[in-house]
C-alpha cells in the first residue's frame, strides 16, 4: 500500500488495491493496550483489528481534496452492495463499520497523507469466525465478527470484489473527491 500511495502521489491517479491478508491482527498507532494474540503495530488508527483469508480488502490510494466527500462516496457504494444482499447491515459511524445489531462484518477507516487516501475497508465474506473471535472486533465491548456466509449470503470473494467496484464506479462517477 506504501508503494502504490507514493506512485499515486506522483502520477496523480486514484488507485484501489484489492487482496487478502493471511491470518493476522493489527494495531493501529494510537492503541495503548496490549491483547492475547501476536499482533503487528500498522501506521493507521483505530484499535486491534482481525484480517484473514476470506476477507476482501479494500485499499484506497485516491486524491482528495474533500475527505469527508470521499468517505461518503466509500460508504455509499459499500452501502449499495448491502441493500442488494444483506439490507439489515448498518453503518455505525462512532464504531467505524457496518454491522448487523452486534455483529460487525466489515471495518473501515482512512488516513490522508499529501492529498491521497491511505486505508479502506476489509469486508468478511467467509473468514474463520473462530480466528476472528479471539478479539472484539476493533477492541468493541459485546461486539462480535460475522460474515456474509455467516449471514447465510454464499459469494465467492470474486463476485464481491466485481460487485464492490460496480457500486464504487457508481458511487465515484463523476471523478471528484
Amino acid at each position: 500500500m506504501q508503494k502504490v500511495h507514493t506512485l499515486a502521489q506522483k502520477d496523480g491517479q486514484n488507485h484501489l488495491i484489492l487482496c487478502s491478508h493471511p491470518n493476522v491482527f493489527t494495531i493501529g498507532t494510537a492503541e495503548k493496550e496490549s491483547f492475547n494474540v501476536d499482533a503487528i503495530q500498522s501506521d493507521r488508527g483505530g484499535s486491534i483489528t482481525c484480517h484473514s483469508l476470506g476477507q476482501n480488502i479494500y485499499y484506497f490510494c485516491f486524491q482528495v481534496k474533500n475527505p469527508a466527500k470521499f468517505y461518503k462516496k466509500v460508504l455509499t457504494a459499500f452501502e449499495a452492495f448491502f441493500i442488494k444482499y444483506l439490507p439489515e447491515v448498518k453503518y455505525n459511524k462512532e464504531q467505524a463499520g457496518f454491522y448487523i445489531q452486534n455483529r460487525k462484518i466489515a471495518s473501515l477507516g482512512f488516513r490522508y497523507s499529501q492529498g491521497v487516501s491511505l486505508h479502506g475497508v476489509a469486508l468478511n465474506v467467509a473468514v474463520d469466525l473462530a480466528f476472528h473471535s479471539q478479539i472484539n472486533p476493533c477492541n468493541l465491548e459485546d461486539i462480535v465478527p460475522t460474515s456474509l456466509a455467516n449471514e447465510n449470503i454464499h459469494l465467492t470473494q470474486e463476485s464481491v470484489n466485481h460487485q464492490i467496484i460496480h457500486f464504487l464506479q457508481e458511487s465515484f462517477h463523476d471523478a471528484t473527491v
